[in-house]
């Protein structure tokens, strides 16, 4: 690929239960290669690179998630580009804003924090339409003894266990800066269910299914499977404990995105 001369930031919305995750796999409908087919319709002369500020799994969502945008060519016209790209795109995927930034802008390391959130309910069966927002546990959760144990995510902690397919060298020592349990009143629809909840959860940066397995963790936690000695004890290097539970990837959403530039 030839030396891009132009580079725009561009903030995004998707609903991601039709899609395989960001990356781009063959075969497989993913965010990223609905955006490269988009560009290459609008644009079939213009070299391009997206690269997005994070991979999300298959069917996570966002509500302020990001890319950056690499041409050759200056963008005339935001707000026509803006306006054509978002006619052609899928009504899962919208984009909200694009600005050009300055070459040295970095979107994986200048990406400061980022607050996921991951909705669930439990106790009875929800309307089967809340499906790509919640999940739902049929069993009864302790709530109040989850609540504990998300508290104790927060803070500076080896996540070697709370992976998958661990790589060599892999920086596993991250930094929880909040981590609760909360009443969704964010979301909502009339076929939601009574009361729904939130596991809000922000940091500088997540190793792959971090999230979906604490949340996990926590649902086994909520069903006397493991207790809270279990949960810190995950927390130690070199921990021995085996999760064996991934919360499913419908319920967790990228809820904001801050950068240092």
């Amino acid at each position: 690929m030839k030396k891009q001369h132009f580079c725009y930031l561009v903030r995004l919305q998707y609903l991601g239960f039709r899609f395989n995750g960001w990356q781009v796999q063959p075969k497989l409908r993913t965010i990223s290669g609905m955006l490269n087919k988009t560009f290459s319709f609008l644009y079939p002369d213009e070299v391009f690179k997206i690269l997005g500020a994070g991979r999300t799994d298959s069917k996570v969502s966002s509500l302020d998630g990001a890319f950056e945008l690499f041409v050759e060519n200056e963008v005339s016209d935001l707000g026509n580009f803006m306006s054509e790209f978002n006619k052609n795109l899928p009504t899962d995927i919208r984009l909200l804003s694009i600005i050009p930034v300055n070459k040295t802008f970095n979107i994986i390391k200048d990406s400061k924090i980022k607050e996921y959130h991951y909705y669930f309910s439990f106790g009875s069966k929800n309307h089967p339409f809340s499906a790509p927002f919640i999940t739902n546990y049929i069993d009864q959760l302790h709530l109040d003894i989850m609540k504990e144990g998300a508290a104790l995510f927060e803070g500076v902690h080896d996540f070697s266990v709370y992976t998958s397919g661990l790589k060599p060298n892999s920086k596993t020592i991250r930094n929880i800066e909040s981590c609760k349990i909360v009443i969704n009143d964010i979301l909502t629809a009339n076929f939601f269910p009574e009361c729904s909840y939130i596991l809000k959860v922000k940091g500088s940066g997540f190793m792959r299914y971090q999230i979906r397995m604490m949340m996990g963790a926590l649902v086994q936690l909520g069903k006397n499977e493991l207790n809270l000695d279990d949960i810190k004890n995950s927390l130690i290097e070199g921990s021995d404990i085996k999760l064996k539970t991934i919360a499913p990837g419908s319920g967790l959403m990228l809820n904001q995105l801050h950068f240092n530039n």
